[in-house]
């Protein structure tokens, strides 16, 4: 088989690291890719939003399956176009994939269908939306209601926050045409965890549960970034929480979607809030998480193009599915300054030693310069590594960790921290 992966960052080059582990791939091309995924595949230079140029590349190179990394060509409707042409690409159609790109659209689907969540309004006048806020008080959440790269939802602890966020959202139009309307949710408490699963549209498969750490700094400090480490599995997820998820989340959205006339096939993903009254959404995507995917993947002990052919195939069900039983830890190496001004273009060391070290080190924002691998995005790379358990995990990741540097590199040095916690 023939596989193209549309993507360029750390999510992709685990989608196309672990697919071109497959017997059945001779080959992978990733579009645009990035020098890490050059390793394994093929990079073709065209970018993930040009539909167009990727569904005549997958032709002409007669690509068996296409799969989708990034949100946006999925809300513009790469797969109806792909679709439409006889070609088979994983991920959800643009109908479908609105679960993601408005937070409206995924709100209210999840009120009617009594699916566990935050209460929130809806709002397309900023002055309504400040009155509403003034009454409620703080904390509470603002969100952008369209596509903002991960940036567009913001926990105001204040009402000054809050005010300020609606200004910027709905006033300054930071986001463009995502700020249009905003979605004001009360603010939840409890642990975050995600859990992706696979779905055919009818048959959920879950994902070992993983947790990610989005502020930049030690300790949950600093400003949001779009995800600063993650690992697998997540103890805040157990057994009995995990149940609740599939019978009470993921199942009931999946025959929701089919109800409203939309089949959702691909990869869903959850963020969800365990709170004392038990787990609630605060987020869908429509497609793998980044930086969960460089965790959850490892521990896959299956043929992933065999899970995404009987997603696409309406036969989920009868897929052999697989997970071992270790733990994953991915430390995120970022550029100085990130996530607000950072510089690019500093040489990578280390490479190979990490690797000596028995981890996967996976390519977020790396360009080639010169013959060398340089940095070439807030966050550059991705270090994961696998053992029986967490701490062994976090122990072996860190170790390689200390083997790369580049000028300004930072990261967190507590990732997995609540997992270590629980097993003292």
């Amino acid at each position: 088989m023939r596989i193209l992966v549309v993507g360029s960052g750390g999510r992709e080059h685990a989608l196309a690291w672990k697919l071109s582990l497959s017997p059945r791939v001779a080959e992978v091309y990733c579009a645009p890719g990035n020098p890490g995924i050059g390793k394994i595949a093929r990079c073709v230079n065209i970018d993930s939003n040009d539909r167009e140029a990727l569904c005549a590349f997958a032709i002409k190179n007669k690509v068996d399956l296409t799969v989708v990394g990034p949100e946006v060509p999925l809300v513009n409707g790469i797969v109806d176009y792909f679709t439409a042409r006889g070609l088979r690409i994983f991920g959800p159609s643009r109908q479908a994939a609105q679960i993601e790109g408005s937070k409206t659209f995924a709100k209210e689907l999840m009120q009617k269908y009594h699916i566990p969540t935050a209460q929130f309004r809806v709002f397309s006048r900023a002055e309504e939306a400040r009155q509403y806020v003034v009454r409620q008080g703080a904390p509470i959440v603002i969100k952008a209601d369209g596509l903002a790269a991960g940036k567009g939802v913001v926990v105001a602890m204040t009402l000054e926050e809050a005010l300020a966020a609606i200004d910027r959202i709905m006033q300054d139009a930071v986001f463009g045409e995502a700020g249009r309307q905003i979605v004001v949710e009360e603010y939840l408490t409890g642990e975050e965890a995600s859990l992706l699963a696979f779905t055919d549209g009818y048959t959920v498969s879950p994902m070992v549960a993983a947790q990610d750490h989005k502020r930049i700094f030690d300790h949950d400090r600093g400003p949001n970034t779009g995800g600063m480490g993650a690992y697998a599995p997540a103890p805040v997820v157990t057994p009995a929480i995990q149940t609740r998820i599939i019978r009470e989340i993921l199942q009931p959205t999946v025959d929701a979607m089919r109800q409203e006339g939309c089949i959702y096939q691909g990869c869903l993903y959850a963020g969800l809030m365990i709170t004392p009254e038990g787990p609630k959404v605060i987020e869908f995507n429509a497609r793998f998480g980044d930086p969960e995917t460089q965790v959850v993947l490892p521990l896959l002990d299956s043929d992933l193009v065999n899970i995404m052919e009987a997603c696409l195939d309406g036969k989920l069900h009868t897929a052999d599915i697989v997970w071992k039983e270790e733990a994953a830890v991915c430390v995120v190496l970022a550029a100085g300054g990130y996530p607000g001004s950072y510089a690019q273009g500093d040489v990578i060391h280390g490479f190979e030693r990490a690797e000596a070290e028995g981890a996967c080190v996976f390519h977020a924002g790396t360009r080639q310069q010169d013959g060398q691998i340089v940095t070439g995005g807030g966050r550059v790379l991705g270090v994961t590594a696998s053992a029986a358990s967490i701490s062994l995990a976090v122990e072996r990741v860190y170790k390689a960790v200390g083997k790369i540097s580049f000028t300004g590199m930072q990261y967190r040095t507590d990732i997995a921290y609540r997992a270590l916690q629980r097993a003292r």
